[in-house]
């Protein structure tokens, strides 16, 4: 591995490109905070993927893109005086101080748990006024579901055992099929969302990641009836001329694979 010294000359390099590009390059040029916001969105999906792909070449590749935009979004402050990449650099670093008083202060902690308690109140000593103020708005469901059951934990809203979330998910599930039996519409989707807040929160518990659960049965599948459009076409069929049973003699076979 690359020396602090190397690791901070090429980080200077980046810099300087960067300066170079919004100097110079007609497209650099015209970027705002507004317009690098979708890509910047984009490029940390393209992140996430690499590593459920177990990547590591391309996890490397994406993670230097989105380090330039960082580096960008830092560039553009600094063209209104309003922060620099030094200005980004100490801000964490000060809060990183602030928020592990049991590395940088005499604070005792026993374990992860209590770190994240430690965490959250110390972001409402900040001024926050909930501990849901750290959950962005824009966050797709099922991750805004996963992040705001650990905020409410971390402060000690949180069942005793995982039994009891399990208990919990069947609760639901048993009130979603009252409202299918009924066939309300508008119930039966109150109702999903509840058993999916559920299932969400016992995943919690039993350690699992809920996005990448579900992205990794989305790639599972995904691969799997793509191995299926490729077993009809090499028959010369159209999968809306198969049968159920035709179709699934190919899934199985994706599935041994």
């Amino acid at each position: 591995m690359n020396s602090r010294a190397n690791q901070l000359k090429a980080f200077d390099r980046l810099l300087t490109i960067m300066d170079e590009l919004r100097e110079q390059c007609p497209w650099d040029k015209k970027q705002t905070m507004e317009t690098l916001r979708h890509l910047t969105i984009e490029e940390t999906y393209e992140l996430g993927d690499a590593i459920l792909d177990n990547d590591l070449e391309e996890v490397k590749n994406e993670v230097g893109d989105l380090l330039l935009h960082l580096v960008f979004y830092a560039k553009i402050g600094s063209e209104t005086n309003t922060f620099d990449i030094a200005d980004v650099c100490n801000s964490i670093c000060e809060k990183l101080i602030h928020r592990h008083p049991h590395i940088y202060g005499d604070v005792k902690v026993k374990d992860e748990a209590e770190v994240k308690r430690n965490w959250e109140k110390l972001k409402l000593k900040e001024g926050r006024t909930s501990v849901l103020e750290g959950v962005p708005k824009s966050l797709p469901a099922l991750v805004k579901a996963s992040r705001i059951q650990d905020k409410v934990a971390g402060v000690g809203f949180d069942w005793d055992e995982p039994e009891q979330v399990w208990e919990k998910v069947e609760e639901e599930l048993n009130e979603f099929k009252v409202e299918v039996a009924k066939n309300d519409a508008d119930a039966m989707e109150d109702e999903f969302g509840d058993v999916l807040f559920s299932l969400v929160n016992y995943a919690r518990f039993k350690n699992i990641n809920p996005e990448n659960a579900l992205e990794r049965t989305n790639k599972k599948f995904s691969k799997r009836f793509q191995y299926l459009e490729s077993k009809a076409k090499a028959l010369n069929k159209d999968l809306k001329e198969m049968t159920l049973a035709e179709m699934d003699i190919f899934w199985e076979e994706a599935k041994k694979m």
